[in-house]
């Protein structure tokens, strides 16, 4: 994966792109969520993405996020279509015991959340997204090498030209620095 070929998607204030590695410093109150149970709207995280229009890929990237510290702080994988349709998933950090490993589909402007709970103490997770037409299968890895899967999904948008890659954001009043490597589309 080329990254001189990725764009920006709201440019973050503070970035590094390297030949084979990007860093995202958060700005506060950045976020991705629309409507459903919370009732509020939030569009402003950016998202540094590659577009395409193949119909059959996975693209695996490692994520660190060793500075996260603020309820919320947040960095992973994305398929940014526009406002009201788009998927990420992530690892949400939520206090020093435990943080939240978990994906949100937004089909039509209504998000969803799918998590589970895991140690604060991991700093790094893998994640594998594979696209099949306009559904998604979304996995996670601890090691890079066993892929555990978190969600299928559909977009109802997801079916033309996409665009896909990483974010990070600060919902609440902090910033972090998320590091993404070892990038790859098959």
């Amino acid at each position: 994966m080329e990254l001189h070929q990725l764009s920006w998607t709201r440019e973050p204030k503070s970035y590094v792109i390297s030949e084979n590695r990007i860093l995202i410093t958060t700005a506060p109150h950045t976020d991705l969520w629309q409507r459903t149970y919370y009732h509020f709207r939030n569009d402003n995280a950016p998202v540094l993405q590659l577009e395409t229009d193949e119909k059959y890929f996975s693209f695996v990237v490692k994520t660190s996020f060793a500075d996260s510290h603020r309820r919320f702080d947040q960095c992973g994988i994305a398929v940014y279509l526009d406002a009201e349709n788009w998927l990420k998933a992530s690892v949400e950090y939520e206090n020093g015991d435990f943080q939240h490993l978990g994906s949100v589909v937004t089909n039509l402007g209504y998000s969803d959340w799918a998590t589970t709970e895991i140690s604060a103490a991991v700093k790094t997770m893998w994640y594998r997204l594979s696209r099949r037409e306009d559904d998604y299968c979304i996995e996670c890895s601890e090691d890079g090498v066993r892929f555990r899967q978190m969600r299928v999904c559909h977009l109802h948008k997801g079916n033309g030209t996409i665009r896909f890659g990483v974010y990070a954001c600060s919902p609440e009043e902090s910033s972090f620095t998320a590091v993404f490597t070892d990038f790859a589309v098959t």
